[in-house]
């Protein structure tokens, strides 16, 4: 670090920095990634690690350093989903669906399910029904109930909203 050059450990020009830097920053790897929450992560992230390492980082390059590490954060996330992934995919090949702790866990769900269903307001349940249990189409369960098929699709679309709400625990999104 030369003398002319600012110090990133004082915090005014560290805070210059974050705001100059962490919005197109985050940016940047929104665009990567598609999820606005993981990207503010991983740039607080860096800005994180920018400060405990603030002697070792020179001014001058320090734009090119939070691009480069927010870059590497993030492929070290990819890398860690594919790993998970992979894991998760063996997992599931080896589940046993004849085990008893599977069986209770399906007659558990089952429960759930029934009393969801049940909670659900009567308009809403019984198009549910007639849509999932009785396999009708949006169209001929309007003609059932004298509703418009725009009707029977919203009643539809709270009905799962509501079981998802309910229900989402039990899968993985």
């Amino acid at each position: 670090m030369t003398e002319k050059e600012p110090s990133i450990c004082e915090e005014k020009i560290f805070n210059e920095l974050f705001r100059k830097h962490y919005e197109p920053t985050t940016k940047y790897i929104y665009y990567k990634c598609g999820d606005l929450k993981q990207a503010e992560d991983i740039v607080q992230n860096v800005f994180i690690k920018i400060w405990r390492l603030c002697a070792s980082i020179i001014y001058s390059k320090v734009k090119s350093y939070i691009y480069t590490a927010c870059n590497n954060a993030f492929l070290n996330e990819v890398a860690h989903k594919k790993i998970v992934l992979k894991h998760q995919k063996s997992t599931k090949e080896s589940i046993n669906y004849e085990s008893p702790d599977f069986l209770i866990e399906i007659e558990e769900f089952r429960v759930e399910l029934k009393q969801a269903i049940n909670n659900l307001n009567a308009k809403q349940r019984e198009v549910f029904l007639l849509s999932r249990v009785e396999n009708k189409t949006y169209r001929e369960i309007a003609e059932i109930t004298g509703l418009t098929v725009k009707g029977i699709e919203r009643r539809m679309s709270l009905a799962l909203k509501e079981l998802h709400e309910k229900l989402g625990k039990h899968f993985k999104f």
